[in-house]
């Protein structure tokens, strides 16, 4: 039985993976718990789930009937849990770069780290790889599409080239100028995806894709130039992988996350996701179309700062998780998103990043930056 340690148990990855877990009990444990400040929903699981260790980043009172669990508060409790529990796997689902210390942690006391936080990656990428590395730590990708492509990969060759998939987000047809316009309640109108307010926004201005290719670059070690985005809306090809002999290999399933999870969870061995089986002769026909960087700069920008170096994708993830933030609290309009981060981008000059502490400041510096930005908009 493998103990696993599921940070960000509330969120949709977290929630999902439990739902997993629970068709296996047999084969998992859950040691541990976190979520940020969800505090009834992350009470409910550790009832049903009965792990040995709990953690909250905003501390809210613990119920009589949980006191059976060691509970950890703070900005630090992700870290603090996983050295606690030191469980097998860490399944680390935590939003934003907060997650990177977490990451690190889990490097640190766990056997394997099933990464679901893309953000850890586009801001430490080289240091979270050289330590798993250094380690002999393996990261099991959670996102579809890595998942996808790290599927492909099994047979052993050697990729020529990446080609991650898109579903073009909740404004895909728009033209230019009503993208600009776009409301909060048009934007989280994903058309295949459940998925957070904040990844859901991503895919709206294709940053999450954008996010996606520096992750492709770390996880895989594929130069920017190998690694291609399609628009894919039906969302069945999750992602493909091109060899030298011009043969493509591509992971085909419903959208449900669950899918990629179980895979992680039960490498090297598939098991039941609880997912629908893909029904072929009715998903109806599978299209393709190339991004389009005029309507969705985001996507260019990420390019962008992943051929500039690790200071420029820390500054280009700050200031987006700045303004989606803003976004969504309808502070600035939609079409602001891509103007603040690039502003943020050309004004950064570069930087050695040498460490998390590097990482962090870099990352406060580019928030503090864009909120400048974001107030002279209110």
């Amino acid at each position: 039985m493998r103990e696993i340690a599921i940070l960000g148990a509330t969120g949709s990855i977290g929630t999902q993976a439990l739902d997993v877990i629970a068709r296996h009990s047999g084969d998992f444990r859950v040691s541990a718990l976190t979520a940020h400040s969800n505090a009834n929903e992350l009470f409910a699981y550790v009832r049903r789930f009965r792990p040995r260790f709990a953690g909250l980043v905003r501390e809210a009172p613990i119920p009589e009937d949980l006191r059976f669990c060691e509970w950890f508060f703070g900005e630090d409790a992700n870290e603090r849990v996983l050295r606690a529990a030191k469980s097998h796997d860490a399944l680390c689902a935590v939003v934003g770069i907060a997650g990177l210390p977490a990451v690190m942690a889990a490097l640190e006391v766990c056997g394997r780290v099933l990464l679901a936080n893309k953000e850890a990656l586009v801001t430490g990428g080289a240091l979270v790889m050289e330590e798993a590395a250094r380690r002999g730590v393996p990261i099991l990708p959670v996102d579809s599409e890595h998942s996808a492509i790290f599927q492909c990969l099994q047979g052993g060759q050697e990729p020529e080239r990446l080609i991650l998939t898109a579903s073009g987000g909740a404004l895909r047809t728009w033209s230019r100028e009503a993208i600009q316009r776009a409301t909060v309640r048009d934007v989280l109108k994903h058309p295949t995806w459940r998925m957070g307010g904040k990844i859901t926004v991503d895919c709206a201005t294709m940053m999450n894709k954008g996010l996606e290719v520096i992750e492709a670059h770390y996880l895989f070690g594929m130069p920017e130039a190998a690694i291609s985005v399609l628009v894919h809306p039906q969302s069945v090809v999750h992602s493909l992988v091109e060899f030298a002999d011009g043969s493509l290999l591509a992971q085909m399933g419903v959208a449900d996350m669950r899918v990629p999870i179980s895979y992680a969870l039960g490498y090297p061995q598939r098991i039941e996701s609880g997912a629908a089986r893909l029904d072929l002769l009715s998903c109806g026909p599978l299209t393709f179309e190339a991004p389009d960087e005029a309507r969705f700069p985001c996507l260019r920008l990420a390019r962008e700062a992943l051929r500039a170096g690790p200071y420029a994708m820390i500054a280009l993830n700050g200031a987006n998780e700045a303004a989606v933030a803003a976004f969504l609290e309808n502070r600035i309009p939609f079409g602001a998103i891509a103007n603040i981060v690039e502003q943020i981008l050309a004004s950064t000059l570069p930087e050695r990043i040498s460490c998390v502490e590097d990482v962090y400041r870099m990352d406060k510096g580019a928030r503090l930056s864009a909120n400048v930005e974001i107030g002279r908009m209110e």
